[in-house]
């Protein structure tokens, strides 16, 4: 009985002992990182991490091949016409120097990453002639139905009524606006009034004279 103990003992104390030495040496392993899942995709970066965007990658070639499915064209432009203006819609009337160099950027990366190739190299002869207007919301919401038009009477369609932008293109500044003025629940304004109300706010940054802007970076 006594020679079973021991030897029970012993078995105990080498299973811990053996135990002990491998979570020493052979550590458990969590799940693998992003980098070992998909190697390639992620890469390290020691030092400043701040983004500098040359001149050549803002307005380079276009990246994107041609779009030969007419169907995904036109989806695609119709989709892309309300974002576009929407940008433009809800952009700063007072935007800083920063706000400003932004857009501007963005709108000629856009131009290169369009998906449809010949789209991009259109819009991008469009943007040479008439570079963004990004001075205000005004500004930029003016020259983005301009360009609308340019693009409209290339491809042989009918003007858009620059008028008619704020209905057509609905932003929702107007609900905003209303928000910020804290406007009663009990309004005695009716829906046809509001209606008008919000038609005019979404109008009136609609008349700029479309200029050609000194080039600038990004």
């Amino acid at each position: 009985m006594a020679t079973r103990q021991i030897t029970r003992r012993l078995a105990v104390g080498a299973a811990v002992a053996v135990t002990i030495v491998f979570l020493l040496f052979f550590p458990p392993q969590g799940p693998a990182s992003p980098a070992i899942r998909a190697p390639g995709h992620i890469t390290h970066t020691t030092g400043d991490s701040r983004i500098t965007i040359q001149d050549s990658t803002v307005m380079g070639d276009v990246v994107m091949p041609k779009l030969g499915n007419a169907t995904a064209k036109a989806e695609l432009g119709r989709a892309t016409w309300k974002y576009f203006h929407t940008v433009m819609a809800r952009f700063p009337e007072n935007p800083t120097d920063d706000q400003q160099d932004a857009l501007r950027s963005y709108i000629h990366l856009f131009a290169r990453l369009y998906p449809c190739g010949e789209c991009a190299e259109h819009f991008q002869q469009h943007l040479v002639k008439y570079p963004p207007q990004v001075s205000s919301r005004k500004a930029a919401s003016g020259w983005a139905c301009f360009i609308h038009n340019e693009v409209n009477a290339m491809l042989e369609k009918p003007e858009f009524d620059c008028n008619n932008l704020g209905a057509f293109y609905d932003c929702g500044c107007a609900e905003e606006e209303g928000e910020a003025g804290n406007e009663p629940s009990g309004s005695s304004h009716s829906s046809a009034t509001r209606a008008d109300t919000k038609s005019d706010s979404a109008h009136e940054h609609l008349a700029v004279e479309i200029s050609k802007e000194a080039t600038t970076r990004g």
